[in-house]
């Protein structure tokens, strides 16, 4: 499939505070997120939308990733259960941190409460809060919602690259059940025999 992806970037922090989010809903910032946990979320928000590379990857491989210093992740809850999530990643560059939005968006249940806009208000401050940025970015692609780079762009990330490549991706979306591990078809219910 053709995928256009887009890299779009701030160079100066948000000039004003971040809304709250929504009534009902908790900002948690965990200081501790397990592979399992992550692997959960990673599947919970993108399984609607083809995120498929990470799927596959190994305990080892999401350890890695959640090895690099400073990564964070900030995840929006009401009633106890994850509405979506953002994990952000510094990066020392030589002109300073650049800190990537690596992930971002909402599952099912956070679509449609005004989450979206204030969720990404915050990652972006707190991305600016840590010591020595002087760049926050993102990708976002075809594939993703098509809030998401309206998103980003009303929330001041201004666009610096655009890519197309030819992508192995599924057909449709796996959705949140199949990409968080459940089975891919229908269950065999065994019967006991008489």
């Amino acid at each position: 499939m053709r995928v256009v992806t887009w890299t779009l970037e701030s160079r100066t922090p948000p000039t004003a505070p971040p809304r709250p989010v929504p009534d009902g809903v908790r900002l948690d910032h965990p200081t501790a997120v397990d592979p399992e946990y992550a692997r959960f979320l990673y599947g919970y928000v993108g399984g609607p939308w083809r995120w498929t590379d990470r799927l596959g990857w190994t305990r080892e491989q999401w350890e890695d990733e959640l090895a690099v210093p400073g990564t964070s992740f900030w995840i929006p809850t009401a009633d106890g259960v994850p509405l979506g999530y953002v994990q952000l990643q510094p990066l020392l560059e030589e002109d300073g941190t650049h800190v990537e939005i690596r992930y971002f968006g909402l599952a099912a249940p956070g679509l449609g409460r005004g989450l979206g806009g204030p969720l990404l208000e915050h990652a972006i401050t707190n991305a600016w809060a840590i010591p020595g940025t002087v760049r926050v970015w993102v990708h976002t692609c075809s594939l993703d919602g098509p809030a998401a780079r309206p998103n980003y762009e009303a929330r001041g990330l201004a666009l610096c690259r655009t890519e197309t490549t030819d992508e192995d991706v599924p057909e449709a979306p796996l959705g949140a059940w199949v990409s968080t591990g459940g089975p891919a078809g229908p269950a065999s219910i065994s019967r006991p025999t008489s």
